[in-house]
């Protein structure tokens, strides 16, 4: 008997339905450098219209980690598409580089296209708040790796700075000023943590209204990563800052 990929349990058909629905999404995130569209093996994008004289490119590679299972617990996927940006372009940003481009991986046991648009809305919205453009990505469908509604996210940033400019923390000395920038709550690592102390422990339950948030525990745990990156670049701009670090948690 003949047996077909949708017998396997990967669903062609829908992946391309997905990937018309969101093509629109990724167009909203194009800056001057794309090359093209999603579709193709690769994807491009020119140095020409950067004026750099000695460009440097930096790259970062990241995800979300087991915040993810507070999303899955909601059923909310487009915050955790915010995060996954944050976590790429704030670690590239702390080498004085602006990012460029980012591409997306998603692995998921069952494709659903309310998961899988729902991320990329996320993505798309993130790559938007840091002005780089989501270049291409992977969704994998995977089937008996996941319990059903369950996927991993991973993402790559690409940045560019003038080689005069990259900051490596090398000319920090006693007596410099540091400046604390306020985060917006927990970002993305340390969940396993704070899943087993807030909600394994049972002090509290996900649906809970917590009095001091003002609003559900589930909600403040996925209040999405704060991109750093249009603050950092601007005082780039009128300071002269030795070393910057990305705190995670």
């Amino acid at each position: 008997m003949e047996k077909s990929y949708k017998d396997a349990g990967v669903n062609i058909s829908l992946a391309n339905q997905i990937v018309k629905e969101i093509k629109p999404l990724i167009g909203k995130t194009s800056i001057p450098g794309v090359l093209g569209g999603i579709g193709g093996f690769g994807g491009l994008f020119s140095l020409a219209e950067q004026k750099y004289k000695e460009p440097v490119l930096v790259s970062g590679t990241d995800g979300v980690g087991t915040k993810l299972k507070i999303a899955f617990a909601l059923g909310k996927h487009d915050s955790v598409g915010i995060d996954l940006v944050a976590m790429c372009v704030n670690d590239i940003v702390t080498c004085g580089a602006k990012p460029l481009f980012l591409l997306d991986y998603i692995s998921i046991g069952k494709l659903s296209e309310k998961i899988a648009v729902n991320l990329i809305k996320g993505i798309s919205e993130g790559c938007k708040m840091a002005n780089c453009a989501l270049l291409g990505g992977e969704t994998a469908e995977m089937p008996g790796f996941y319990p059903e509604g369950e996927y991993d996210l991973a993402g790559f940033a690409v940045g560019i700075v003038e080689k005069s400019k990259i900051i490596n923390g090398q000319e920090i000395k006693e007596g410099d000023s540091v400046i604390g920038i306020a985060s917006n709550g927990l970002h993305s690592n340390g969940f396993s943590l704070v899943r087993k102390v807030l909600l394994e422990s049972n002090i509290y339950k996900i649906e809970d209204k917590v009095s001091s948030f003002g609003e559900y525990l589930g909600e403040e745990l996925l209040t999405p990563t704060k991109i750093y990156v249009r603050p950092i670049l601007h005082l780039l701009e009128k300071y002269n800052i030795l070393g910057i670090a990305h705190i995670t948690r």
